[in-house]
């Protein structure tokens, strides 16, 4: 029985689908589509042992009725309409899971597929997973293929990287930014994680934080009306889409007490490691923007399922990143840490207050699109430089039982198109940082990428700093 064929009712036909609005979100993703590079999220799990091919489909097939809300697809409509609309479906239009054949180059081509393929809006869910399994030697320690410069990884020798056995598996999911992002997947597999192994993958608690009134903006932080600093070209490849990099690192080292979080870490090293990067290439300083997700969705089987963070922008001066010395970085820890908590605690709405009034239904979405289109690319000299999506310490065992076992990394990507070009996200998982960098290939080369890491590894060390 497809989603469309419902039991008819003693009273007459079949329901219609329920229909819900676009949220604000969703409608602006919606109107800039772009097909040579799609809003994907992408999320890499990797787990030591073997999954069951019919179980794990039963469990996630469960999974999404637990949580109805990703049960959703585009609404058809006349071109005249005034607002996108969601079906919500009764089951999903597609098989979700689906399971490549096993090979030396499977996870580079699985993480290609996250990059370039993005699942449909027109069929329920706008999501897919790949069980791919790792086989061969060594294809249990994260590592690409150097075969391509669209993907690959850095293998970790003795800088101690978890050992990892050979034949594992490496789940992959793939969503419609449009519709859904990373947290939200996560926690529908989650629930398919305890559907198919029995145990609980409920939450752990969040890390507790001593609370205080929010410290006002530091004096001399540059303003939002400044063009910031673009992300300065490498070597930009004629083919369009994306490229990814994933890699393991330590966490960083923060002192008992410290007044900073390892989000402020990565916010500096991200920082750093950018306008070393421009000088590098001889781009001229500026203010540096860095826009910053903001999840204060419940992490149980609450949460409201869709695109739920709001967006803030961290600045950052010339004068903060030029040539910087060890002996300042406790200072600008400590001013970074004050401006993240000021903006976290300010109410905004998710895009600001002009998407809102772009997304009001007062012309046809046909009108409003074209003119958010052309109100993005006038937009883009103030487009913030890039985007850091911490996703912190993975809150769910992701546990799938003991031929499986728990995952031991897992890896979120965010979309890289261009004006920003290039987007760094990262989670936690097992006391190991997991890194992906992603850019726009119009913007940069896998060297380019390699180089970039390589620099954010040297710069979140010297975030490793005493009081």
């Amino acid at each position: 029985m497809t989603a469309l064929q419902q039991p008819p009712r003693a009273d007459g036909p079949p329901r219609p689908p329920v229909r819900v609005p676009f949220p604000v979100v969703d409608e602006v993703a919606r109107h800039c589509l772009q097909e040579e590079e799609p809003e994907t999220v992408h999320i890499e799990v990797h787990l030591p042992g073997r999954l069951d091919a019919p179980r794990l489909r039963t469990a996630f097939g469960q999974a999404l009725l637990r949580h109805p809300r990703i049960l959703m697809r585009e609404a058809p409509g006349q071109w005249y309409r005034r607002r996108y609309e969601w079906e919500l479906t009764a089951e999903p239009d597609v098989e979700v899971v689906g399971f490549p054949a096993a090979g030396r180059d499977a996870l580079r081509d699985a993480r290609t597929r996250a990059l370039t393929q993005a699942p449909p809006l027109s069929l329920s869910p706008p999501i897919r997973v790949e069980a791919v399994k790792a086989a061969g030697p060594g294809s249990g320690r994260i590592e690409g293929s150097e075969a391509t410069d669209a993907v690959g990884a850095r293998p970790r020798g003795a800088d101690g990287a978890m050992p990892h056995p050979a034949q594992g598996t490496v789940l992959f999911l793939t969503i419609n930014h449009t519709a859904l992002d990373g947290p939200a997947c996560l926690r529908v597999l989650a629930t398919a994680a305890e559907l198919y192994s029995g145990r609980d993958n409920s939450p752990a608690a969040p890390p507790v934080r001593t609370t205080s009134d929010p410290p006002p903006p530091a004096e001399g932080t540059p303003s939002n009306w400044s063009q910031p600093a673009r992300v300065a070209p490498g070597t930009p490849e004629p083919s369009p889409g994306n490229g990814m990099l994933v890699t393991e690192l330590p966490l960083p080292h923060r002192p008992k007490g410290s007044p900073y979080t390892v989000n402020d870490q990565l916010m500096v090293a991200t920082a750093l490691t950018i306008a070393h990067w421009n000088r590098e290439h001889g781009a001229r300083p500026r203010p540096l923007r860095i826009t910053m997700p903001v999840d204060d969705r419940p992490r149980d089987a609450t949460m409201p399922i869709g695109n739920g963070t709001r967006l803030v922008e961290v600045p950052f001066s010339p004068a903060e990143l030029a040539a910087h010395e060890p002996a300042g970085m406790p200072a600008l820890l400590h001013r970074t840490a004050t401006r993240t908590r000021a903006l976290k605690s300010l109410p905004r709405p998710q895009l600001g207050h002009g998407a809102s009034l772009l997304t009001a239904p007062w012309a046809p979405v046909a009108v409003r699109a074209a003119l958010t289109r052309g109100l993005r690319r006038a937009a883009a000299p103030w487009t913030s430089t890039t985007l850091l999506s911490n996703i912190g310490r993975i809150p769910y065992p992701l546990d799938f039982g003991e031929e499986a076992g728990r995952a031991h990394a897992v890896w979120f990507s965010a979309p890289a198109r261009m004006p920003r070009g290039l987007t760094v996200t990262t989670a936690s998982t097992a006391g190991r940082l997991h890194l992906a960098l992603r850019w726009s290939r119009a913007l940069l080369s896998h060297g380019d990428g390699a180089h970039l890491r390589d620099l954010f590894e040297h710069y979140l060390h010297t975030t490793e700093v005493a009081p």
